[in-house]
């Protein structure tokens, strides 16, 4: 029997192993199966070159668990190892400045291992001892089964030993604080996640049945990975339900894709895989992590982020390349000039795939848009080069559910909205609904209005507002119908001053009083047949609230109050009979309060003109301090005039009812004050 040290150039690399990789311990099963898989493809190409002449057999690498005696055993019937083989490349792990290596990567797990070439050592993470009995394929020509042996220390003992077959077993006696993993479920668990695609085929154990009610074993192989997956084939061997099929193996909760992607590419880089577009419509991260990356079919990782780029990771699916290391650390992935490429490549196989559908069938696309439409907008908000393309086949929906490309929806508004300056209006809604009676208001003007209810359509329309030349984004409800789109049309007669303000006075005080939100109230002619009272809410500042639930950084908007006009209508015969009806009512008290208004007015106009010119120096005292004081009489009279309009309001119910039906048609009226309208409307009735 030899002994001897492990050859390593650290005291004991094995706390190292243990301390560095400890969060990723699960992955020494499928480093040793990848090992096992690995002997077992080389001496298949060793028989296909003819180097190797014996029956190659069944070929299934083996796992086995054996809880009683706390052990984990993966067979292979490969290449296995002679002596030399055991000594040169287990043994003999060293390498110059490997202390300055482990301490420039101590806290990246995955580069130790892959540089290092460590996979076998990763059994460490979780077995106390580990054992290897192997016998080379050329035993025959006098190799001998050896068993090496080693507790976790740099010592290992090396002897000959009995065994009939080629090939190798390891042996992990499990330490006491990884039991989980002599948990069958946790290593079925393990190896599906980790193996389920490997080429060679891998049995854990045996396939169990019911019977006598119990589960009992059979005498089938309980094999966990399909070794020839769809994206190993080529597409024209392959059938719609065999891509679905492979979907709904990878997702089994999942919607049915809407479609996919074949990737296959040699030059410059060697990638393949499938990509699946899944119905999306929200909730972005939750469907993030669904793309499963391989390395010749070996399971690396499912967060592919700096692989893919962002918004591709909306994708499912799989992508496998060898040229992408086993173990990759993050900073390897952000800077490595292939996978660099790669990501270019997927993102152009995306657009051009898109693009394909749109161009072959339309009316698919449009179908399918709802679904596309997040995915599509984050790319093309995240990503210049995918902006560029797709804003060919990106489609516009409108409120009569018709669909337009960005260039088919121009040629459609720009002789009806454009405004005075040449700006071309695009107005949109974000609720059927709740913004019915403004969109009905924008058709009747002969208006188109978008339907852009999506998750991102704020900050597409932010960004389409700077792509697009000489073009606003206007929601429908932001404005009066007549001033979404300002051509100075001819308008009503507008009441005089003296009168607006009446009748501003008159809804101002009755408005209710709401966290958060201001109502400014205006009266303008909109016509005898337009609505008595509109409330609109200005586009920049919503937009800037919608900004900031989405966006750091912009939580100074989200805290500022919502701010609505409320729109008057002064032509309609509601509003003129409220009106009328206050001046007369309130006449006796109003007269004397506008006559001193009248007069303090005039004797300010008087002292403001006598003042006109005159630094301030130059100004008596006397002649500032009365301006002053009629400045404030003036503000006096007006109070009392808006108390005396409010004291007449308050005990009107039609004042009281056009506000809340303005409020009730934008979803702002709740609680008791939606009582006190319903009990209202029957008394009226």
């Amino acid at each position: 029997m030899q002994k001897g040290n492990i050859g390593v150039t650290t005291e004991n690399i094995f706390p190292i192993i243990k301390k560095f990789l400890y969060s990723d311990h699960e992955i020494f099963l499928r480093e040793l199966v990848s090992n096992a898989v690995d002997a077992t493809q080389k001496l298949k190409t060793l028989a296909a070159t003819g180097d190797f002449k014996g029956e190659l057999g069944d070929l299934t690498v083996r796992v086995k668990v054996d809880k009683e005696n706390g052990t984990i055993t993966i067979s292979d019937r490969g290449l296995g190892m002679t002596a030399e083989e055991i000594d040169k490349y287990i043994n003999q792990i060293a390498f110059s400045g490997a202390n300055d290596f482990l301490e420039k990567y101590k806290d990246d797990a995955n580069a130790i291992i892959g540089h290092f070439g460590l996979g076998f050592y990763s059994a460490f993470m979780v077995a106390k001892t580990v054992d290897i009995v192997t016998l080379s394929y050329s035993y025959k020509e006098g190799a001998k089964a050896v068993k090496w042996s080693c507790d976790g220390s740099p010592e290992f003992t090396l002897e000959e030993t009995e065994r009939s077959d080629r090939g190798t077993d390891i042996i992990l006696h499990v330490d006491e604080d990884c039991k989980e993993f002599l948990e069958e479920s946790r290593l079925q668990g393990l190896l599906t996640k980790y193996c389920h695609f490997l080429a060679v085929p891998v049995a854990f154990g045996k396939k169990k049945e019911w019977k006598d009610g119990k589960q009992v074993e059979t005498d089938e192989d309980n094999l966990i990975n399909d070794t020839c997956p769809i994206w190993t084939k080529k597409p024209s061997d392959l059938k719609e339900e065999d891509y679905k099929k492979f979907y709904r193996d990878l997702y089994p909760m999942a919607d049915e894709p809407l479609f996919w992607i074949h990737l296959n590419v040699d030059y410059p880089f060697n990638l393949t895989g499938v990509l699946y577009f899944p119905k999306i419509k929200s909730n972005i991260d939750l469907q993030r992590n669904k793309i499963q990356l391989y390395c010749n079919q070996v399971y690396v990782t499912d967060s592919v982020e700096g692989i893919v780029p962002d918004f591709l990771t909306l994708l499912h699916g799989v992508i496998d390349s060898p040229d992408i290391p086993l173990n990759v650390s993050r900073s390897y992935l952000q800077s490595d000039s292939n996978v660099k490429k790669i990501s270019t490549y997927i993102t152009k196989k995306v657009s051009d795939r898109l693009q394909s559908i749109f161009k072959n069938d339309r009316k698919e696309f449009e179908e399918k848009w709802d679904d596309l439409k997040i995915f599509i907008n984050y790319g093309m908000l995240t990503q210049e080069d995918f902006y560029e393309k797709a804003s060919k086949f990106a489609l516009f929906k409108d409120t009569d559910n018709k669909y337009y490309t960005f260039e088919e929806y121009q040629t459609l508004i720009k002789d009806n909205q454009t405004d005075k300056n040449g700006s071309l209006i695009y107005l949109y809604a974000n609720n059927l609904d709740e913004q019915y009676t403004y969109i009905d208001a924008a058709k009747n003007k002969g208006y188109n209005v978008l339907l852009m209810d999506g998750q991102l359509d704020v900050p597409m329309i932010n960004m389409l507002e700077q792509k697009f030349e000489k073009s606003h984004f206007t929601r429908v409800d932001s404005d009066i119908v007549d001033r979404l789109i300002v051509k100075e049309d001819q308008k009503g007669e507008e009441l005089p001053h003296d009168k607006q303000e009446v009748l501003s006075s008159l809804f101002k005080g009755q408005m209710p009083k709401v966290k958060k939100t201001e109502f400014h109230v205006e009266a303008h002619a909109l016509g005898e047949n337009n609505a008595p009272i509109v409330i609109t809410q200005a586009e920049y500042m919503r937009r800037m609230k919608d900004m900031a639930s989405i966006q750091p950084g912009m939580s100074f908007y989200g805290e500022m109050p919502d701010m609505f006009n409320l729109v008057l209508n002064s032509d309609h015969r509601l509003i003129k009979q409220v009106l009328s009806d206050a001046e007369t009512a309130c006449a006796e008290k109003l007269v004397p309060v506008e006559s001193e208004i009248a007069m303090l007015t005039l004797r300010r106009n008087e002292l403001q003109k006598a003042q006109e010119g005159k630094k301030d120096e130059e100004i008596p005292t006397a002649e500032k301090d009365e301006l002053s004081d009629v400045e404030k009489k003036i503000e006096a009279q007006k109070t009392e005039k808006e108390n005396i309009l409010n004291g007449y309001a308050a005990g009107n119910k039609v004042v009281h009812q056009l506000i809340d039906l303005a409020l009730l048609q934008n979803n702002m009226l709740k609680g008791e004050a939606l009582t006190n309208f319903v009990k209202r409307s029957v008394e009226m009735i």
